[in-house]
């Protein structure tokens, strides 16, 4: 299931910086680009819960690939 690109284009990150938040199709989570935070898309509806989001993986940058040298 997909979040739709409409609502996708006003959602912010709940922190105080209110960053811009890219869309993982595959694992369906939300990205924030500046905390690196992620947030769970749970049956098309994005959890944006501060206290539910993941902390990124240290040494992983969201940009790499798997598979990737």
């Amino acid at each position: 299931m997909s979040v739709d690109p409409a609502l996708l284009s006003i959602l912010r990150c709940p922190d105080e910086h209110h960053a811009e938040l890219t869309l993982d199709e595959q694992e369906q989570t939300l990205t924030c680009t500046e905390c690196r935070r992620i947030f769970e898309i749970r049956d098309g509806i994005p959890v944006l819960l501060l206290d539910e989001a993941r902390q990124p993986v240290p040494g992983k940058d969201a940009t790499d690939e798997e598979g990737a040298e």
